[in-house]
């Protein structure tokens, strides 16, 4: 009888587990006096296992009856569990209590998982206490984690706990979903930090701290390019975790496969939902981040393996399993396995899944009997006399009464067969459908044939008869080993499209969606689109040889189902290589058959082929090539870069090597192909390669190794194919006997004798692994071009312009994390130039914005975001890119004095007047501040053309055309800086409280203020003298033309550097404005701290008062853009006036430390609230 540890409980120490081995709470124990009662079993250097005596060998003798009684005596509530496990350092006396059990049997599976995971890891510590901390944490986390797995279901309160503790420690928002946690140990270096990892929606968490060491990590799911679990020298089994190219390793994990499998999902469920948008649909059952939880998380997992083995549509899901055995008559024996009941279905497959496996609908179900209550036995009738028996099913009554329940709900979805005229075409619909294959067109099977290959093609119809007979036929077939034999030897042409249609599940698909195909013509024929203009482009490339694809029969039919397809599903629309892959299925399917099957090829077995970046053929190559590694390691040795068969073997994928062999040929691996899926085609992929070692091993070059391949290809030949010679795409060597030739069938046998042990679940496993690798590749090759083109144009650093690149780039994913739907995903396009990727709306770039910008300006903030974000949005749609961010962002930083002031006296610009417009029709590219000659002078000019530094590359440097060309740069800067419009009385008022909120908490914030002080008083005496000397010059010319008088009322240029007039001194320019109050604006006009608008009248330099200023309407630099009375200024004057402040200049020209502000951009971004 199994024993509990009551005594541990009296103790005080924590066991949850309900069988009779568990972990404890370590307490020290004093060995001493104890020995005559433990005997030591096994013992290393850390840990002991002991067997109280009394129990087991010497339980008989007197000592046994001794304890037995002492324990009684004692502790009589209780029984002693009569193993346990101490821990110990060599240099320590003192012994831990770590763990129970009431066997050896069960001791042993805690004492091997401290021999696998522990004993190792222990040799990198320096001292015993370190040893003694690290076991006794890692203990106590692993009772946590029994504890989290037997209560979380059940006490939400507990979790809830975990969540706050989650929030806390990590300060992300708390819409974050924490879905799970796990005790584990991260590795830094060679030294473990026991703590908890947590898994939550969007970031992989780990937080330890021993030893007063602290290790916090947060870690976005779309910023993971690797994970796999591993194993080495030091580490059992971990969890490597790549991210930005640096590897993490996570171990001594109680559920290792567990962990690994949430993880996998997660990481996988973030690429599909923010990277790979083609894949993920509004009815994704995973679609709202907000509700993911653990079991929903298993549950998708299993509805996914479930639909993926048997081949069954979308929408069924796994509702009910039942373990049983399957009387088999072809056999004459049982077979154990699993009966898999979901909406429209019940699957079975056995135990090993390769023995047998079989699909019936529900449909087919007319009754279910309970003949032998003994056995626990089930009887199923089917339409067509069949019936299949069960036994030993555990809860065979509720099976029973579910197949009832749902042979009544499910009921039979009968295909619609409308009338067809002579020449086999539907004409119960607006469009024409083909009901025939073309192959049965085109090339009519002749009975009385008696040509040799003919002959054995009957052969092969009959040995097919045969299987049908004894392993039925249609949706209910037994699927053997003898069935996969008879598709490797190939399928005989009149039953292709038949099992084609079968094996792949499109069947079910079209069962359950009858007149699915005919309102999709209906709705789509005669339309125009994008995708019907490339279709119409490839429709005479597929198949040309073949006579099919000659005639409008053919043509037409591609159309429809092409254009049927991009209308069903527009994420993916059209895609070359569709085209191929179509004509074919229409050769031996009828029309809307083959529309089922690219349905099926198109979105369950060759998912994310056929988008834009052909995402699932790329990582079906990075699959390959670790095949290549795996199991032709001679060409592995010979080649280290596999990157070459990558792209060599990417038509394989693609076309299903139709691309490649002869039709006759390439038939044949589409039947395999079908039948196995990606498997088939990765096995073949590695027969070819190594029927070709030899000659691969003496390639100089990879145009060599292509010839090879090609002429391979070449020579691939079907002997037994019925196909008349002028269909056949035989090379020109066909007849050529030097030349050795290879059957299909043999290569394909081949490639299963040799690889056929390779698993399904394998390949599926390394298509996860590998998947992010390649979405990560693909994101990489993206940054690197944007930041290749941006550096071009700012003087920030590589390193910084790499982390604002993944700063931008998260702050679009921020935006996504929490919402079912965001608008800001579509905002991310990869099939636009690089630069377009990624974009920022309104809101997304002022959050990110307020994180980098160098000056703190607690005033109106908004709209100083607001109007960056406009000047920024070159083009005016809305967003604004990496490059348009970086330019501004780049004057803040690196530019000088005259830079910065332009930016922030645009800033001020009111936007959708004039002035706006004006500055949106600049090009809005930095030049460079300093014009020494190792500079670069390559800008932009104003029609949009790049100036390319002359005689660039070349070792004799032109100086005269360098200084032509600085000459030309500085014109052009001048005549910017005219080009800019006034800034009117509100708009200057706005700028000066900017610049009170920029020198607010300076060291020389008083010098600041009275500077600015100064330079407002200076240029209100400067615009009252230009009004007087305009006013004069208007009363002098009154009685001239309009055209002279236009010509003469122009405003005067008054230098900013040089005296004005003599009615103002030149030393009263620098005196502080403040005592002189009737010369300068009301204080809270210009204070940071005013929020009211100069509505009222201002005071003028000479007093008198003047009337707040309205949008101008005119040309900005005419005395008609400004109303009499009010005052405006130009970019010229504020500049000269500013630069005459040396407090401020120093400001301005003040480095800034462009690093702390990203580094703490880094930290506060996720805490910005969306």
């Amino acid at each position: 009888m199994r024993l509990r540890c009551s005594q541990c409980h009296a103790r005080g120490h924590v066991s949850l587990k309900t069988d009779g081995s568990m972990w404890l709470k370590p307490e020290e124990v004093l060995l001493k006096n104890a020995l005559k009662l433990w005997v030591t079993e096994k013992s290393n250097d850390y840990f002991v296992l002991q067997r109280r005596r009394g129990y087991g060998e010497d339980s008989g003798g007197l000592t046994g009856l001794l304890v037995g009684t002492l324990d009684t005596v004692f502790d009589s509530t209780a029984k002693v569990a009569p193993f346990r496990i101490l821990h110990q350092t060599p240099d320590s006396q003192v012994y831990w209590n770590i763990a129970c059990g009431a066997s050896l049997e069960e001791i042993s599976q805690h004492w091997d998982w401290l021999q696998q995971n522990i004993i190792r890891t222990l040799s990198v510590f320096d001292s015993g206490d370190d040893i003694t901390s690290f076991v006794q944490g890692k203990i106590r986390g692993l009772i946590a984690e029994e504890g989290k797995s037997a209560c979380d279901e059940e006490d939400p309160e507990r979790f809830r706990e975990v969540v706050l503790r989650f929030e806390r420690l990590f300060g992300l928002p708390q819409r974050e979903k924490l879905v799970t946690y796990y005790s584990c140990s991260y590795w830094r270096g060679r030294v473990p930090n026991q703590g908890w990892i947590y898994l939550s929606t969007n970031f992989l968490c780990f937080y330890s701290y021993m030893l007063g060491n602290e290790v916090k990590l947060v870690f976005p799911w779309d910023e993971v390019s690797r994970l796999e679990r591993t194993s080495n020298v030091l580490l059992a089994e971990s969890i490597r975790v790549r991210v930005r190219g640096e590897d993490h390793f996570f171990s001594m994990f109680m559920r290792l496969q567990q962990t690994y499998l949430i993880m996998q999902q997660l990481a996988d469920y973030a690429v599909v939902r923010f990277f790979d948008k083609e894949m993920f649909h509004a009815e994704h059952p995973l679609s709202n981040p907000l509700h993911i939880t653990q079991r929903a998380l298993e549950k998708h997992a299993r509805n996914q393996s479930f639909r993926s083995f048997f081949r069954l549509p979308q929408e069924e899901n796994l509702c009910e399993v039942y373990e049983s055995f399957l009387w088999i008559p072809f056999g004459h024996m049982n077979v154990l396995g699993k009966i898999c009941v979901s909406e429209n279905y019940l699957c079975f497959a056995s135990q090993d899944g390769s023995q047998c496996h079989l699909i019936i609908p529900l449909w087919e179900v007319f009754s279910v009997e309970l003949p032998d209550r003994s056995t626990r036995a089930l009887t199923m009738c089917m339409r067509g006399k069949r019936a299949l028996r069960f036994s030993e099913v555990r809860d065979y009554e509720r099976l029973a009464a579910t197949i009832r329940r749902k042979c009544g709900t499910a009921g039979s979805p009968q295909h619609s067969f409308m009338s067809q005229d002579e020449e086999g075409v539907m004409v119960g619909q607006s469009q024409a459908v083909s009901t025939e294959a073309l192959m049965n067109v085109f090339h009519p099977h002749n009975a009385e044939n008696l040509d040799p290959k003919m002959l054995k093609e009957r052969m092969k119809e009959q040995s097919w008869q045969i299987h049908f007979a004894e392993y039925g036929r249609g949706t209910g077939m037994f699927c053997t080993k003898k069935t996969r034999d008879l598709i490797v030897r190939g399928v005989p042409e009149t039953l292709r499209g038949e099992l084609w249609m079968l094996f792949s599940g499109a069947v079910h698909d079209m069962t359950s969606n009858p007149g699915y195909y005919g309102r999709l013509l209906e709705e789509c024929m005669g339309s125009s689109s994008l995708a019907c203009d490339e279709i119409e482009r490839d429709l005479h490339r597929s198949l040309p040889e073949h006579p099919a694809f000659q005639s409008d029969t053919g043509i037409s039919a591609l159309r429809r189902v092409l254009t049927a397809y991009a209308h069903r599903n527009p994420k993916i629309g059209y895609c070359q290589a569709m085209n191929i892959l179509t004509s074919v299925l229409l050769l031996y399917a009828k029309e809307e058959e083959a529309f089922w099957l690219l349905v099926a090829v198109c979105e369950r077995m060759l998912p994310d082929y056929f988008n834009r970046r052909i995402i699932g053929a790329l990582v079906d190559q990075a699959v390959f090539e670790e095949l290549i590694r795996e199991h032709l390691t001679q060409l592995t040795e010979h080649m280290t870069d596999l990157s070459f068969f990558s792209s060599v073997s990417l038509s394989w994928f693609l076309t299903l090597f139709i691309s490649v062999l002869p039709i006759e040929s390439a038939v044949n691996v589409v039947d395999c192909f079908f039948y196995d899926g990606i498997k088939a085609i990765l096995q073949l992929g590695l027969a070819v390669l190594d029927y070709n070692m030899d000659n691969l091993l003496c390639c100089h070059d990879d145009a060599e190794a292509v010839t090879i391949l090609n002429r391979f290809f070449d020579n691939v030949t079907n002997k037994d194919s019925p196909l008349p010679a002028t269909v056949q795409q035989a090379s020109a060597t066909a007849n050529d006997k030097s030349i050795q030739k290879v059957d299909i069938s043999d290569l394909i046998k081949e490639a299963y004798e040799k690889y056929g042990d390779i698993r399904t679940e394998e390949v599926e496993n390394m298509r996860k692994r590998n998947k992010l690798y390649v979405i990560q590749t693909l994101e990489d090759t993206t940054k690197q071009n944007v930041l290749r083109v941006v550096a071009q144009d700012v003087k920030c650093s590589a390193a910084q312009l790499d982390e604002l690149y993944m700063l931008f780039k998260r702050q679009h994913f921020v935006s996504c994390y929490w919402s079912v739907s965001s608008p800001v995903l579509h905002n991310h396009d990869p099939s636009l130039p690089y630069l377009d990727q990624y974009q920022l709306d309104q809101s997304q770039f002022s959050s990110l914005f307020n994180l980098l910008q160098p000056w703190t300006t607690d005033t109106h903030v908004r709209s100083l975001t607001r109007s960056a974000f406009h000047i920024l949005d070159e083009n005016g749609d809305g967003l604004v890119n990496f490059k348009e961010l970086i330019c501004g962002l780049d004057i803040l930083y690196n530019r000088s004095f005259t830079e910065k002031l332009k930016f922030l006296f645009k800033l001020h610009l009111q936007s959708g007047t004039q002035e706006h417009t004006i500055l949106k029709s600049s090009t809005f590219i930095p030049p460079a501040e300093d014009h020494s000659f190792s500079t670069r002078l390559s800008d932009l000019t104003e029609d949009g053309v790049i100036r390319k530094c002359p005689e660039k590359g070349r070792a004799k440097v032109d100086l005269q055309e360098y200084l032509k060309q600085w000459q030309e740069d500085l014109q052009r800067r001048e005549e910017n800086i005219k080009d800019l419009p006034r800034i009117n009385q509100v708009q200057f008022i706005g700028l000066t409280k900017t610049l009170y909120g920029v020198f607010h908490g300076d060291e020389e914030e008083e010098s600041l203020y009275r500077a600015v002080a100064r330079v407002t008083s200076l240029l209100l005496r400067m615009e009252e003298v230009g009004r007087k000397l305009q006013e004069s010059s208007l009363q002098k010319t009154t009685q001239s033309t309009p055209a002279s008088s236009q010509s003469t009322a122009q405003e005067p240029e008054v230098s900013p550097t040089t005296p004005i007039s003599a009615d103002i001194p030149a030393e009263n320019t620098r005196e502080p404005p403040f005592s002189q109050h009737e010369t300068a604006p009301s204080h809270s006009d210009i204070t940071p701290n005013s929020t009211s608008r100069p509505s009222t009248p201002t005071s003028s330099p000479t007093g008198t008062s003047s009337p707040a200023l309205d949008t101008p309407t005119d040309t900005p630099t005419s005395p008609s853009a400004v109303r009499d009375g009010d005052w405006s200024f130009s970019f010229e004057q504020v500049l000269a006036s500013l630069l005459n402040e040396p407090s401020v200049v120093r400001f301005f020209e003040r480095a800034v430390d462009a690093d702390a502000l990203i580094a703490q951009a880094h930290k506060n971004q996720l805490k910005d609230k969306h």
